[in-house]
């Protein structure tokens, strides 16, 4: 029952569209040039689905007005006149021609627009690599160019105004890259590499989901978008470059410890230190991060230590294990890892 509940209030967090500290997700309110184009082909169709939709209501209305009456003196027509079969055949004849000619304007407007989509210039764009996991995302920036490659999770900061090229792949199952407020869909096939430009205009935090079932947390696998000033994004991506802290008293230092001795080492990394696992997201900016869990729980302490102790009550089905500490030893690990910015 509690797993039934848990299933259904992702379901309802997933299309209210909250994550915390962003924005409701809504397609309809374009903040890039891809997804105004997509804006744009789904005003043109709603508008046209409209006039089909009035035109048809509006015949069907006025075939059963004129309609003939039948009485038990008056036996209802049996036989059109000649001229009301005319009128009855032009009348089929015009609908099926604007029938094709609507449906001939959509197909010219699909295709302008994925043209338009397509035709997005990538001079100094931006390349970031997405890895759809189960549940979350792996984001790994400037791939193939060491001196410029970090790695976060279930975040992506790019800078307004410039184009970014990302470059989708899949582990596991198919996964969809979905951000409604700045690109269209697009999937992330096993085994291949997929491509999709995005641009943002405007600055701000977008929520973006994935948007094919991919598995028992399918609903929980958020992620945010964070678009920043040019300046503002440097400086961030700058401090990604950068290990992790040294601990600055004795708390951290034993909580740096109690995360080398105990299986989060296995999973994760932290640059800096000796951990160096890619089964989990890199941790070593992890408190610079809005939420937890690919966009499920807030970054907070108290949920952080729900997180840790017991991942199942929050994503069932998760690969990520529980971890059994002691009080002062947890206390110690959330001390460390909230110092992790």
């Amino acid at each position: 029952m509690s797993a039934r509940l848990n299933f259904a209030s992702s379901v309802l967090a997933a299309l209210s569209g909250v994550a915390y500290g962003a924005p409701f997700q809504n397609a309809l309110l374009p903040a890039g040039v891809q997804a105004d184009h997509v804006h744009t082909l789904w005003l043109i169709m709603l508008g046209t689905c409209t006039v089909v939709f009035i035109a048809l209501f509006t015949a069907f209305v006025a075939a059963l007005w004129r309609a003939p009456r039948s009485t038990e003196e008056t036996p209802p027509q049996t036989s059109r006149t000649t001229g009301t079969e005319r009128g009855a055949t032009r009348a089929v004849a015009l609908g099926a021609a604007l029938s094709i000619a609507g449906l001939l304007g959509l197909l010219v407007a699909s295709v302008v627009t994925d043209r338009a989509l397509a035709g997005l210039p990538l001079k100094d764009g931006l390349v970031i690599e997405v890895n759809g996991q189960q549940w979350w995302w792996q984001v790994t920036y400037a791939p193939g160019d060491p001196s410029r490659t970090f790695e976060t999770a279930n975040e992506l900061h790019i800078p307004v105004g410039r184009p970014v090229l990302l470059k989708l792949q899949s582990p596991d199952v198919i996964h969809s890259f979905w951000v409604p407020n700045l690109a269209p869909k697009k999937d992330l096939i096993p085994g291949r590499t997929l491509t999709l430009t995005l641009r943002a205009d405007t600055p701000g935090v977008y929520r973006g989901q994935c948007a094919e079932f991919c598995g028992y947390q399918h609903a929980k696998m958020a992620f945010l978008v964070i678009a920043e000033e040019p300046a503002q994004y440097e400086q961030w991506a700058q401090s990604q470059h950068d290990s992790a802290k040294e601990p600055a008293d004795a708390v951290r230092k034993r909580g740096r410890q109690v995360f080398m001795e105990s299986p989060c080492v296995m999973c994760h990394a932290i640059q800096g230190t000796r951990a160096n696992a890619r089964t989990g997201p890199d941790l070593t900016h992890v408190a610079s991060r809005m939420t937890l869990a690919a966009g499920t729980l807030p970054n907070t302490r108290g949920h952080l230590a729900g997180w840790i102790t017991n991942p199942q009550q929050v994503k069932p089905g998760a690969n990520m294990p529980a971890v059994t500490l002691p009080a002062d030893d947890l206390q110690a690990l959330l001390t460390y890892l909230e110092s992790l910015k």
